[in-house]
């Protein structure tokens, strides 16, 4: 199939390409996306349904918005990788309000040792080699600066801003094992 015919086969609600499509063709790849966004693996069927309800969402408004620029699944990857994460989010959400959980009592929500583990963090960055990418872990997830602002106050796309911080976290997560061996 081409990318125009999955596009009009989503907008036209035609069973056979979103079968092909979400049963066949991008399993393996959301299959992936999933595993690494969720603790458990949630229900394949079930979080691929509400992929496609937001897809198809406001008349298709996300999927007439695929500009043919990148291939139709690097462009799923993106979206679904996006609509997983809020999933996830929401669902954490709504566990952390959910008046019938019990209190959580874990020790590592003292506020006292909240310092002990920014200086922890800070400590690790510190010694990411790449500075660009040592500022870009700060700014984005310590301070929690806008993507957008951050990008914008770079020179670079938020797509360039996305790319290095994965880098960045790739590069955080080495010092952070070779330190946890020791």
């Amino acid at each position: 199939m081409t990318d125009h015919e999955i596009i009009d086969g989503l907008i036209n609600r035609d069973n056979r390409i979103t079968r092909q499509l979400f049963f066949v063709t991008a399993r393996p790849l959301l299959t992936a996306i999933m595993r690494r966004i969720f603790d458990a693996a949630p229900d394949y069927d079930e979080i691929v349904n509400e992929l496609y309800a937001y897809l198809i969402d406001n008349d298709c408004a996300k999927l007439r918005m695929f500009g043919f620029q990148c291939s139709f699944i690097t462009w799923l990857k993106v979206v679904a990788t996006r609509y997983f994460l809020r999933y996830r989010k929401n669902i954490v959400e709504e566990i952390s309000t959910d008046p019938e959980m019990p209190p959580n009592n874990d020790p590592s929500d003292d506020p006292s040792n909240a310092s002990d583990s920014r200086i922890d963090i800070n400590a690790l960055i510190d010694a990411i080699n790449n500075q660009r990418y040592a500022m870009v872990i700060r700014r984005l997830i310590l301070d929690e600066t806008p993507p957008a602002t951050l990008a914008s106050e770079m020179g670079i796309t938020i797509d360039n801003l996305y790319n290095i911080k994965r880098r960045a976290i790739a590069a955080l997560t080495d010092i952070a094992l070779k330190t946890s061996r020791k």
